[in-house]
């Protein structure tokens, strides 16, 4: 019987068994940011340990950079302490660092692929929830912990679970105005936020296979919403072509070299699955979530689901959600005004997402009721889009142009919400609180949705004003 990828790259990295059951596997790449490591590294100055490849970590500020004023030192004292920190330690234990001063910097999540640290049969690690970005080129990537951290600065090995294996075959055409991220969304729409416990995502079907190397990513990115602590696609022409002449990609016979030992590692077409999910995509209108987690989610056509239809469980989580949002039951999402439109993050801040933005909003004004922003996901995103106009494109249309990070995604910088504001996002998370208000609410979809809602202050189905 066949193997998946995620076995055969899981068993090429297993240094052992341990007493515990988990296995010790050996990461191959493992990215840190100035949030989750400096706790660590304070942990190995403590016991006088050294890291022991620091050649196979990477270092990027991302979470608390500011987008709009990036002059030194930082306003926040805070972030100005965390990025110093993180200055200092890589130059202690010379590891490579993509700080602000460099052309690489950038989400943690946009600088991997786009430099060719992020390849095909690798273990990967880091700090940050959203790791299995990188399994969109056939690597088993996955958050970490900061004990970890540690632990993989020190060893370069951690201690895990090994996963099952879902398939998830997606198929149908897409209609226009439907992307890869409505595709992650109604996934987790119908697998809900813990479908996924114990289970890594094998993402297949021709939805996917179409998809660009991008579109992957945004469909990997949100596996962690879904419950899974690893999504990932098979390795095939798309990804090798991606990486091609990339920095750190082989290069010349060892590219090619690379490409035969990568296609070895997709999953045979004799694997056998832990489970196998089919969903048809064809009919699916855009998707937005209504609620305080990505499982609420719906496509916007359609209205809030009654209370009644909650299990047990969820039911008061729903409730509680109805409560944030100031929605109701049965309630369409049509016309819901908004104030914050956002478009970026690791999630959904890369040159396609920008393009396929801009492409709507060329020519258009921003709601006068409504603060837009762009923030790129790295100083090459930034640097491409504005090569290409993007950023006169949005200027125009009100937008504010901002430098590369992670931005109001996660409000650990600048770019809050304030007070009970309604944001069009285009980021990963929902909760409450997560864009820097207690009482701020969060509305998740596509970049292009964001636009849309931008242009007419309120939300809209996007088939319907393309």
């Amino acid at each position: 019987m066949g193997e998946s990828l995620f076995t055969k790259v899981w068993n090429m990295h297993k240094v052992k068994t341990l007493s515990s059951g988990q296995d010790q596997l050996f990461i191959g790449l493992h990215l840190i940011h100035e949030v989750t490591s400096p706790q660590a590294f304070a942990m190995l100055k403590e016991r006088g340990v050294k890291v022991l490849h620091p050649e196979r970590t990477f270092a990027t500020v991302d979470h608390i950079v500011p987008t709009k004023n990036r002059q030194r030192p930082f306003q926040d004292e805070l972030a100005e302490k965390m990025l110093a920190a993180l200055e200092s330690n890589t130059t202690d234990y010379k590891i490579s660092f993509f700080n602000l001063s460099t052309a690489y910097q950038g989400i943690v999540h946009i600088i991997g692929p786009e430099l060719g640290l992020t390849q095909p049969g690798m273990t990967i690690a880091c700090g940050d929830s959203h790791t299995a970005t990188h399994g969109a080129f056939g690597a088993i990537a996955f958050g970490i912990g900061t004990s970890q951290v540690r632990d993989i600065l020190a060893t370069q090995t951690m201690a895990m679970n090994k996963s099952k294996v879902r398939r998830i075959n997606v198929s149908g055409k897409l209609q226009k105005g439907v992307y890869a991220k409505d595709v992650i969304l109604k996934i987790i729409e119908v697998l809900g936020v813990k479908g996924g416990i114990g289970y890594a995502y094998e993402y297949g079907g021709e939805v996917i296979e179409n998809f660009t190397m991008e579109e992957r990513m945004t469909v990997c990115n949100m596996s962690i919403e879904g419950g899974a602590r690893f999504g990932y696609i098979n390795p095939d022409q798309k990804t090798f072509d991606y990486l091609k002449g990339r920095k750190f990609a082989p290069q010349g016979e060892a590219f090619n070299r690379a490409i035969r030992f990568w296609k070895s590692l997709a999953s045979d077409p004799d694997t056998h699955y832990d489970d196998v999910v089919n969903i048809d995509v064809s009919d699916m209108a855009p998707m937005i979530t209504w609620g305080i987690h990505p499982g609420h989610a719906l496509e916007v056509s359609k209205s809030i689901p009654a209370l009644n239809r909650f299990s047990v469980d969820e039911k008061a989580t729903a409730q509680k959600a109805l409560e944030h949002m100031q929605l109701k039951e049965g309630q369409s999402l049509l016309g819901q005004k908004i104030s914050v439109a956002f478009i970026g993050s690791c999630t959904n801040g890369r040159i396609s997402d920008l393009r396929e933005a801009a492409q709507f909003i060329k020519g258009k004004k921003v709601h006068k009721d409504v603060f837009a922003f762009v923030v790129p996901g790295s100083v090459q995103v930034k640097k491409q889009a504005e090569e290409e106009g993007l950023d006169k494109i949005f200027e125009a249309a009100g937008f504010s142009w901002r430098g590369a990070g992670c931005s109001i995604c996660l409000g650990m910088n600048d770019d809050q919400l304030v007070g009970d504001q309604v944001c069009a996002s285009s980021s990963n998370r929902n909760y409450i609180g997560r864009q820097g208000s207690p009482t701020g609410r969060t509305l998740l979809m596509s970049p292009a949705m964001v636009a849309a809602a931008a242009v007419k202050g309120e939300l809209v189905d996007l088939r319907e004003v393309i």
